[in-house]
């Protein structure tokens, strides 16, 4: 589902309101009912995300800056970087510490990777491209 369907759908759900019942064109209002919550994400998971960030920059500096996008079967190749770093989780293993390792979490380099393997499916299906799974 795209990005607009699913603001459709929210819509849908719930007509544009005030969430304090105040007329659209009253001083104070704010239409805001309905929509997404992001504060639920990024300030109740910001250990978390914080790891995501680092994984992250830490790829930006070892090759560069949004070269993952341009990646040749980049959903593939994150889904099998997803598995090989749960695979590690799995064995009991929380930092990547081996030979050529990050450093860093385990598991926030299964996070990293399945963004990027989840913004790749949702720019190749706002693009018409395959969607299939990787």
């Amino acid at each position: 589902m795209s990005s607009n369907e699913w603001n459709e759908r929210l819509m849908e759900a719930r007509a544009e309101a005030d969430p304090n019942g105040v007329a659209a064109n009253a001083p104070g209002s704010k239409l805001d009912a309905g929509k997404l919550l992001p504060r639920l994400v990024l300030g109740e998971f910001a250990r978390a995300l914080t790891e995501v960030v680092r994984i992250g920059t830490y790829g930006a500096r070892k090759y560069t800056p949004r070269g993952w996008v341009s990646v040749p079967n980049g959903r593939e190749r994150y889904a099998e970087a997803a598995d090989r770093h749960q695979l590690e989780v799995n064995k009991g293993n929380r930092v990547d510490d081996g030979l050529g390792g990050t450093g860093g979490l385990h598991k926030a380099q299964v996070i990293w990777n399945l963004l990027a393997e989840l913004e790749l499916e949702l720019r190749e299906a706002e693009n018409g491209q395959r969607t299939d799974a990787a």
